[in-house]
């Protein structure tokens, strides 16, 4: 970690207290329920969105794509945080940051919400662009409400958007070598009527 992360975080969580709604919005962007609900039901929208019947397939296919690249994302970012122990910014600097969240206790590399919402905004870009544009900005907000909040540094926010979006592209490799069993299951699911 450099002086310089620091010195941003710092410069950047010294405006809280400043603007109290602003604070109160990045609370809520911060917050562990808001962003993952927004993801949740971008790709829910997703799943039931299409067209045409094969367009509908296509879609649901790649949701299930992005289910799985946001559980290997996770997994990703434990390996991570058993390998480098980066303590986040309250932790080393707690005397000259607000804290407008919560203190989690796991390491702070890369950082998973990103990570995730990163795998799931890159999950609804493939299928549509304009969509996915707008979850790629609800995942930068989410890193940056954080970045503000003086939970993370700028790299462990960079270091999430790079391991959701690389985690999608293996996931969506993989899904090659799954392709029989993706297709049964989004056929199986469809003949229940859950699709």
């Amino acid at each position: 970690m450099t002086a310089f992360e620091a010195e941003i975080v710092i410069w950047l969580n010294g405006f809280s207290g400043s603007f109290k709604a602003f604070d109160d919005l990045m609370r809520i962007a911060a917050s562990d329920y808001l962003m993952p609900l927004v993801f949740s039901l971008g790709m829910f929208g997703l799943w039931f969105s299409g067209n045409a019947p094969a367009e509908r397939v296509r879609y649901q296919v790649q949701m299930l794509v992005g289910i799985g690249a946001l559980s290997i994302a996770n997994v990703v970012v434990w390996l991570f945080n058993i390998t480098l122990d980066r303590a986040r910014p309250f932790v080393e600097y707690g005397d000259q940051l607000n804290l407008l969240f919560y203190p989690p206790t796991d390491p702070s590399f890369p950082a998973n919400p990103v990570a995730v919402g990163f795998a799931a905004s890159t999950a609804a870009w493939v299928i549509n662009r304009k969509f996915g544009w707008w979850m790629y900005a609800a995942a930068t907000l989410f890193g940056f409400s954080r970045l503000y909040a003086g939970v993370f540094y700028p790299t462990d926010i960079i270091g999430g958007a790079l391991v959701g979006i690389a985690v999608y592209s293996f996931t969506t490799y993989l899904r090659r070598f799954l392709e029989p069993l993706v297709t049964t299951f989004v056929r199986l699911i469809r003949g229940l009527s859950a699709a």
